[in-house]
């Protein structure tokens, strides 16, 4: 077998001869290990938080907040979400003289994940250079390469006072009713505060991150001591702050549910301060070196003007296969993904040469967990055995070291997860795990419907709401438009684009959103609507371009990432655009340059 390189540039290849017989193991062992981990509930297999008392509060506002309703009737858009993708829409609109907008948001600021993201440890695991977008408008320059959350909140507030946007807010408030006034040509909105907004355009710009999930665990509700999920954190129970340690968890027994993103961060926190730590686990994450390192301050002022977005575009190539000559952000992503083994292969040959690579990156994984955690047979319990492409690939230099030290436990479940829960704690395989605390890092709703992530079902043309027009999954025309619904713009990945650097993605579309309705504004149009025939034909461009990747897909272990392997039409139609972000930007560009709206049917008055 060839050794793993761990270079700036590339993996290093290894031949079909060499590493074959090994790469055929593995194969049979991920089969193995995903045959363990497949259920019949699929994404069902989650509660939502608002189903248990007390779970789903917002830890970082005073209760009670109270305001008047607001009524407005002239409006040019409702942009329902304050994260960045809702904040990059609003800054558009204002660049083009569009000032007639709300932005509609549950928390108390702007930030959408990093409003409600500040468990212990949480930080970007995509270099802060590239991931905070403005950073050349604003002059910030990030303190660490990997930014903490709190800086990460507090650049998103810098975003809303730099560019004015607070005004335009309306915060500690959800979305009840949008109903499309037919003979008005308008969306007539309602809010949980009251509010009564008649507005031209419908964005929804509600995130991929935003709506917390938990494991429906039978029992979940009889824990008799705390639970909370990180979204939630409560640090008047654990003491501390997100900056400062937890000095009340020294005497506490705590567990944790969930080894991916989140708890990579968390276990590692939670072990320098609690008495023991038991982290269970149904799926081991890939967890490769992070590297953090502080950025020198004031190095954001002195480069030329344009270096984020060239950053920016060198890292998607990097980590989609594009292999540009030089890779600008040198991290373990882009040494990782620098081959794209989920292509279509065009020959055997080629086939085989992609298995290889794919094997490589996960064995040299694999061999770091040997390398850092003592313990032989913890240490194999670590080990993913998958793809590289079927889980979010981890980096961190805390999270294996962690199970060195003697107050943290590893409990694998073997792949089932954790199925039982009593008053006490956790039950695996007969044995009760007695806890003061119980973490839920279970992530969020990602590839559920649009209208469960929303919250609220918008009603279009004739009656028709989305969840009945979307009810075998997604009808769009780039993933934006959508038949019967008017001037409603979809911002978010389904039937569009993706990326590692999700913020490269948001700054691609809202740019397309905002021109969009500073056009149609512009030229006196009325009302916009994708075409049934338009949306099929998108559907069918994004199958033919994604073969490659659904077959690597359907091999996976269950994940977010394959929808928890949900064979279902509607899984099949919430597909992305796959491969490099910046090809489906071109039919975006393209699509612009034409004119007069391709797909769409426009009316005017």
């Amino acid at each position: 077998m060839g050794e793993f390189c761990n270079t700036v540039s590339h993996i290093c290849e290894v031949t079909v001869a060499e590493s074959q017989e090994r790469v055929e193991a593995a194969k049979q062992r991920y089969q193995e290990e995903r045959a363990k981990r497949l259920r019949s509930d699929g994404q069902s297999q989650y509660h939502e938080l608002s189903e248990f008392d007390g779970l789903d509060v917002d830890p970082w506002v005073e209760p009670g907040f109270t305001r008047e309703p607001v009524v407005e009737d002239d409006l040019t858009a409702v942009i329902v979400g304050a994260g960045f993708a809702g904040m990059l829409i609003a800054k558009g609109l204002l660049e083009k003289g569009v000032t007639k907008f709300r932005l509609v948001d549950l928390a108390g600021d702007f930030g959408g994940t990093w409003y409600w993201n500040r468990y212990p440890g949480c930080m970007c695991d995509v270099e802060s250079l590239i991931y905070l977008p403005l950073l050349e408008e604003t002059g910030y320059t990030p303190t660490m390469r990997y930014a903490p959350a709190t800086e990460i909140f507090e650049h998103c507030q810098r975003i809303g006072r730099t560019f004015d946007l607070y005004p335009h807010a309306l915060f500690q408030t959800e979305m009840d009713t949008a109903v499309w006034d037919e003979d008005a040509s308008k969306w007539r909105i309602t809010t949980s505060r009251g509010d009564q907004l008649t507005s031209k355009f419908l964005i929804t710009a509600g995130g991929i991150l935003h709506k917390p999930k938990l494991p429906a665990i039978e029992g979940i509700q009889d824990f008799a001591g705390r639970a909370f999920h990180t979204a939630r954190w409560d640090y008047s129970f654990t003491g501390g702050s997100p900056t400062e340690p937890m000095d009340q968890l020294a005497d506490k027994r705590v567990g944790i549910v969930g080894t991916g993103a989140t708890a990579i961060q968390v276990v590692p926190q939670l072990a320098k301060a609690a008495k023991d730590v038991y982290v269970f686990q149904r799926t081991p994450s890939p967890v490769g070196v992070r590297a953090n390192e502080a950025i020198e301050p004031g190095w954001v002022k002195a480069q030329p003007p344009g270096w984020q977005r060239e950053r920016i575009l060198n890292f998607t190539e990097c980590v989609t296969g594009g292999k540009p000559e030089k890779n600008l952000v040198g991290d373990g992503a882009t040494r990782l993904l620098w081959e794209d083994t989920q292509q279509e292969a065009s020959t055997p040959e080629e086939s085989a040469r992609l298995d290889a690579l794919d094997f490589d990156v996960m064995q040299g994984l694999r061999d770091r967990i040997d390398e850092v955690v003592t313990d032989p047979e913890t240490a194999e319990k670590l080990k993913p055995w998958y793809g590289k492409h079927c889980k979010r690939l981890c980096y961190h230099d805390e999270y294996l070291q962690s199970f060195n030290e003697p107050n943290v436990h590893l409990v694998d479940t073997n792949g089932k997860g954790v199925q039982e829960v009593s008053a006490a704690g956790p039950v695996v395989d007969g044995v009760e795990y007695p806890l003061d605390l119980l973490v839920y890092a279970s992530g969020f709703e990602v590839t559920t419907g649009l209208v469960s992530r929303l919250g609220f079902d918008p009603v279009g043309k004739g009656g028709v709401k989305l969840s009945e027009r979307w009810h075998d999954g997604a009808h769009t025309l780039h993933g934006i438009h959508t038949n019967s619904f008017p001037n409603l713009l979809v911002c978010h990945f389904v039937q569009a684009g993706f990326g590692l650097n999700f913020h490269h993605y948001l700054q691609e579309l809202t740019a397309h959103l905002t021109w969009i309705v500073a056009t149609v504004e512009a030229e006196g149009i009325d009302t916009i609507e994708a075409t049934v025939e338009a949306e099929d034909e998108w559907l069918n461009l994004l199958w033919s371009i994604g073969k490659g990747f659904g077959r690597y897909a359907v091999a996976c272990t269950p994940s977010f990432h394959n929808s928890e392997s949900e064979r279902t039409m509607a899984s099949a139609r919430n597909v992305a655009h796959p491969g490099n972000l910046m090809h489906y930007v071109g039919y975006l560009d393209r699509w612009r340059d034409e004119g007069d709206f391709p797909g769409l049917t426009v009316t005017s008055s």
